[in-house]
């Protein structure tokens, strides 16, 4: 048993209900799956609780939770090879005065964890800044600093740069004041000792996982959706949770009920489509929250394409009988991924890139082989030797990854104890992290 101590928090471990979940756990779930053994996860109330199990006889095996090998930390633990550089950011406020340097934080109310290097770097500035004051504290985490400044309780907070860009599209009012000191690397922390048989396999897993890519898939997987929102696209986002969400929730609801689909999939659809405008038009005829094609509306008994209830049932209808009609040896979830391809493309289209992924020599059943052939069947090398032809094959690439952002997003946003209360109010926050048991694994479509 490997037994691995962690923080419950968005970038490294929580459950939702589809159960355990975050980047630092499926990183160590795949060390423990690599050593054939079984992984039990413990959360700590704070930092110095992860170092002190380290240190204790039963403890933890392994600390994975977004740790940075700080001087002040080398005798507590020994580290492994650094899998994520980060930066540590100041966070402040929208409409507030933008600090630009150390010496601006003098006379400001900030806040940071206990025992984070962040509150090293801030002892070590206050050498400089005699007058700077900053207040530690254990009864918080990173999204509670971040919401603590969105709502002014606090004017700045000093967070790494991959937190940020986890929680930043839920707090549309906090920004990046600057850049504290140079990039830190994350790495894993086992306890200090002679024995480094563990920190050996560590190591190479770390260097695997590297060499093998699967550590950036990871990586864009839990952070991607940033570089594909871009920043001003994350916060409009935001905005668009609380402003227009709660408008049409029900019915992508009843529409996901209906049709046995997650209604957040279907929400995420209709964001990528429209924003959720119910009276989009396109240049080429497409209208509606979901942009309906006239044909596709008629066929889906759709009488009025600008009636959002009307637009999302049909939607979800369609985006079904795509599904369906997929071959049968596509699974999920790259079966969720090859639908919405289709979705946006056709699935005549979507069959010419499976069988120019297959001729490649890649698998015609997997998104991420048939995600890198699709751009082709927009070059006339390519298309030429399809049945259908020509197609702008890179669109539904994008379509693809904004809507798995999107999806994140409004999965995280919301968790189980939200549902049908702070969403349909309007009154989006981060939800709490949810602690009841794993729920049975569903899938999006």
């Amino acid at each position: 048993m490997l037994r691995v101590i962690t923080r419950n928090s968005p970038s490294t471990y929580f459950q939702d209900r589809n159960g355990e979940t975050g980047f630092e756990y499926e990183l160590v779930k795949r060390f423990a799956d690599d050593l054939g053994v079984e992984l039990k996860i413990e959360s700590a109330d704070n930092l110095d609780d992860i170092f002190s199990s380290l240190n204790r006889e039963k403890g933890a095996d392994l600390a994975t939770a977004g740790l940075v090998a700080s001087p002040a930390r080398l005798g507590k633990a020994r580290f492994s090879l650094p899998y994520m550089e980060v930066t540590p950011q100041i966070i402040y406020r929208q409409g507030q005065r933008r600090p630009t340097r150390p010496e601006d934080l003098i006379s400001k109310r900030i806040m940071v964890l206990k025992g984070s290097v962040h509150a090293e770097q801030l002892a070590n500035l206050k050498l400089q800044f005699p007058e700077l004051n900053y207040e530690e504290s254990s009864a918080v985490e990173v999204v509670d600093l971040l919401r603590m400044v969105d709502e002014g309780q606090i004017d700045l907070t000093l967070i790494n740069s991959n937190e940020l860009a986890m929680n930043q599209v839920y707090f549309p009012n906090v920004r990046v004041a600057f850049d504290l000191g140079d990039a830190l690397n994350l790495a894993w922390a086992t306890a200090p000792g002679e024995d480094t048989s563990l920190l050996d396999e560590m190591n190479a897993f770390i260097e695997r996982a590297i060499a093998n890519g699967s550590l950036q898939r990871l990586k864009d997987r839990y952070y991607g959706h940033v570089d594909v929102l871009g920043y001003v696209g994350a916060y409009t986002f935001a905005q668009h949770l609380q402003q227009r969400l709660p408008r049409y929730e029900k019915y992508f609801k009843e529409a996901g009920a209906t049709h046995g689909i997650d209604w957040r999939m279907l929400a995420a659809m209709g964001y990528q489509e429209s924003l959720w405008e119910p009276t989009a038009t396109s240049k080429t005829g497409v209208r509606g929250l979901m942009m309906l094609t006239l044909r596709t509306a008629q066929a889906m008994g759709v009488s009025n394409r600008l009636d959002p209830k009307q637009s999302i049932n049909g939607g979800a209808k369609y985006i079904k009988v795509v599904r369906d009609q997929l071959p049968e040896s596509i699974q999920e979830p790259d079966r969720t991924w090859f639908a919405l391809a289709a979705y946006n493309i056709g699935s005549g289209h979507l069959d010419d890139a499976r069988k120019l992924t297959k001729a490649e020599g890649l698998d015609p059943d997997k998104w991420l082989d048939v995600q890198k052939i699709l751009p082709r069947l927009s070059q006339k090398q390519w298309y030429s030797k399809t049945r259908y032809g020509y197609a702008r094959g890179g669109e539904p690439v994008h379509f693809v990854r904004n809507i798995r952002r999107y999806y994140d997003i409004l999965t995280w946003v919301t968790q189980p104890q939200l549902e049908g209360s702070q969403v349909a109010e309007g009154t989006l926050h981060v939800p709490g992290i949810d602690k009841r048991p794993p729920a049975t694994q569903t899938t999006p479509l």
